[in-house]
């Protein structure tokens, strides 16, 4: 489980640093930085898929996603006493993401490249790397150490380089992940590649959830949703069984699903409903109908991952389709950590009745992410590998 996330010069994310818990729910007022907060985690599970730079460049690059605001912001600052002013900066820019869980942390610097001839000469380069055993960063505690081209890991007492011409663009995850020679890099990135979001559920009325679809084997649900029903007869037969029953009745009392597989191999999601004399298909299913099915799949994965996030899961629910939501992700959070990002007041509500519930509401402060009430002493412990 993640213990502590940070996130440095990210969009409105100048410094933060949270800490989580078994079930955690993101919220605040529109503007805050509840999608930065949720876009940075994207963009730290990156590293392991080999997309990091990429995904910066869909951003804009890294002069897009950079902190615009001031290296500082002083406490005269926000109390109005001096207006809101930069200076010449007093660091090498960086934009900083990492984690902790109890037994490792890992942290990537990423900054603007050296001058070159190259076209690609505004890609962002990763300048270190850095995966730590215990909660937070101590020099002593240093596992392997990749500082810009050259990567190290600790042999007992010595050091031992793994490598010493790393692309820039690369993460080392990339490269080095060799389970014999560096079994930290390995456990690391199967660990950041294990995670799961949800945020692009297509309800519309193309759709293809609502459509039949070739039926395989579905322990996890695709991204989009194209594979709904293969998913819920995956968790039939495989799955939690009851658990998937108890969810749909709980929403829609007296419904129940059945999922055909029709001779060609194709499925299709029947939905039956108390008083209806037929099953509703896919096509006919509500936009909030069919996307509590998907979320219902999600969660009920046979295949449960170490972290779950879904952002803005009440998107086109019925507020009273809320609560039965709230007590699922309640009950997965009990073998997965949960995020949840929303504004949703009665699912918020219904969430925070868990006394696993980590509640982290954000505010917006002079352009700047804060997290409401957080003191310093709040904060986990923390320090960033190249910021002395």
């Amino acid at each position: 489980m993640l213990t502590a996330l940070a996130i440095n010069n990210y969009r409105s994310i100048l410094n933060l640093v949270v800490p989580l818990g078994p079930l955690n729910v993101i919220t605040g007022p529109n503007g805050t930085g509840k999608s930065n907060l949720y876009k940075a985690l994207r963009l730290l599970a990156e590293t392991a898929g080999g997309g990091v730079v990429n995904a910066l460049a869909k951003e804009g690059g890294l002069h897009s996603t950079y902190w615009a605001g001031p290296e500082k912001v002083s406490k005269r600052m926000r109390t109005g006493e001096v207006p809101v002013q930069g200076g010449p900066l007093q660091e090498v820019k960086r934009l900083r993401l990492g984690f902790a869980t109890d037994t490792y942390g890992y942290s990537i610097s990423l900054g603007l490249p050296t001058p070159s001839r190259s076209q690609f000469k505004l890609d962002p380069e990763v300048k270190r790397e850095v995966i730590w055993a215990g909660d937070f960063f101590r020099p002593a505690a240093m596992l392997v150490d990749r500082n810009g081209p050259m990567a190290r890991l600790r042999q007992g007492r010595e050091w031992e380089v793994i490598s010493q011409h790393l692309p820039s663009f690369d993460s080392m995850f990339d490269q080095l992940s060799d389970p014999i020679a560096a079994p930290e890099i390995m456990h690391m990135r199967e660990l950041i590649r294990g995670w799961r979001f949800y945020d692009h559920f297509r309800t519309d009325p193309d759709a293809p959830a609502r459509l039949p679809q070739l039926g395989t084997r579905t322990p996890v649900l695709h991204h989009d949703g194209r594979d709904l029903a293969a998913a819920l007869q995956t968790i039939r037969e495989i799955g939690e069984s009851e658990a998937l029953d108890n969810a749909i009745s709980d929403a829609f009392p007296g419904a129940s699903i059945n999922v055909c597989a029709q001779e060609d191999g194709r499925f299709s999601v029947e939905f039956y409903q108390h008083g209806l004399l037929r099953p509703l298909t896919g096509g006919e299913l509500s936009d909030g109908t069919l996307r509590y099915l998907l979320l219902v799949a999600a969660l009920l994965t046979p295949r449960p991952p170490s972290l779950m996030v879904l952002n803005e899961p009440e998107t086109s629910l019925h507020p009273d389709l809320l609560p039965a939501l709230a007590r699922l992700i309640i009950q997965v959070s009990e073998k997965t950590q949960v995020w949840v990002v929303s504004h949703a007041s009665r699912l918020i509500a219904a969430l925070s009745e868990s006394p696993d519930c980590h509640r982290i509401e954000l505010d917006k402060v002079l352009g700047q992410t804060e997290v409401t009430g957080q003191s310093m002493f709040d904060e986990p412990a923390w320090h960033w590998p190249d910021k002395g």
